[in-house]
């Protein structure tokens, strides 16, 4: 998950924590508790992002071997 998918996460669960009254689908479904876990996955993303970025983005060294295919002398 990128950073960009984070930060939507997090904004969704942030509209349907704080913006959205929490009884508009019934009471079977709480829509800010459904907010809370959006924002707990989007920062988790965030920082999961920033933390693998860096070894996302090294390259390795290409080496190249030469190896001569010498048959066995009978």
């Amino acid at each position: 998950m990128g950073v960009g998918v984070s930060i939507f996460f997090l904004t969704l669960g942030a509209i349907l924590r704080f913006a959205i009254e929490p009884d508009v689908l019934g009471d079977n479904v709480h829509i800010d508790v459904i907010g809370v876990i959006f924002m707990i996955v989007g920062g988790a993303g965030i920082v999961l992002s920033l933390v693998l970025a860096p070894k996302r983005g090294q390259t390795s060294e290409d080496r190249l071997m030469h190896r001569e295919n010498h048959p066995p002398e009978a």
